[in-house]
């Protein structure tokens, strides 16, 4: 039996926040972090309570869920270095992969072994618990292991199965979405300094007014555009702000990151 529930290779900022979600769930003696900077790793063990080593041997051979918290680019390195270790378990583990791109299978053939595999896909407001995780098993993953993950991780925000040839595209959104929405965010602010507002009460306003119409298309189950139409009155402010917005493209270019976003996913797993 793995001595660990949890084992971390890699606590960056999704790493980390994982593992933080993760701590907020299960005990923290059931977590173990390995990093390829090792204070990065203690510091982090050390404010959640859970334990740390300064190589990713231990973590491999002694974790139930193994996360595998590397760039894609990087997996197939890692993965090599620990292959022969992985191989000499008799216990039973799961390689949870959150790298862009890679399919459960590639995992398997990175690892040395058809080892079962989850594959999610967080994005980083689970360091908040707001955050957004798609989850998809490989072959030979049981419901039970599906379960006791997603329950570990339920406190880093909404989980959601999706089937993995669909996980590519909903990265797209999810993953990278965040940071299109920071552009958003900070343009909105842009433009209330530009207005005359201090910098702090227009960034202010621009985030709480995102995550107040978010909340509402979540919460009312109503088309985004039926939501816009109920703003915007004849001949008012807001349809002229949005003129605008549609005279400079803003769907469209929203549409083309999230498109471009994609191509670049499947590249990072081909």
């Amino acid at each position: 039996m793995a001595k660990y529930q949890f084992g971390f290779i890699g606590t960056g900022n999704m790493g980390g926040a994982l593992a933080s979600a993760v701590c907020r769930r299960a005990a923290p003696e059931q977590v173990i972090l390995a990093n390829r900077t090792p204070a990065k790793a203690e510091d982090l063990a050390s404010r959640l309570g859970c334990a740390f080593t300064v190589d990713n041997a231990t973590v491999a051979q002694n974790s139930r869920f193994l996360f595998l918290g590397v760039k894609p680019q990087m997996m197939a390195d890692m993965l090599k270095q620990i292959a022969p270790l992985l191989k000499k378990r008799a216990d039973r583990f799961v390689l949870v992969s959150m790298a862009a791109g890679l399919a459960c299978r590639q995992i398997q053939k990175m690892a040395g072994g058809p080892y079962p595999v989850i594959r999610i896909m967080p994005n980083t407001p689970v360091a908040v618990g707001q955050g957004l995780i798609l989850v998809t098993a490989g072959a030979g993953v049981t419901a039970d292991e599906v379960a006791d993950l997603s329950d570990a991780l339920s406190a880093g925000g909404t989980l959601d199965r999706i089937p993995e040839e669909l996980m590519d595209a909903a990265c797209a959104i999810s993953g990278c979405g965040p940071a299109f929405v920071y552009q958003f965010i900070e343009a909105m602010a842009d433009g209330g300094v530009a207005c005359g507002l201090p910098r702090d009460k227009a960034q202010l306003y621009a985030a709480q007014t995102l995550m107040g119409a978010a909340g509402l298309v979540l919460s009312s189950g109503r088309h985004p555009a039926a939501l816009k139409d109920a703003v915007c009155s004849p001949g008012g402010s807001t349809i002229a702000g949005v003129r605008a917005l549609e005279k400079g493209g803003l769907r469209a270019a929203v549409m083309d990151g999230v498109c471009t976003a994609f191509d670049r996913t499947r590249e990072l797993g081909s």
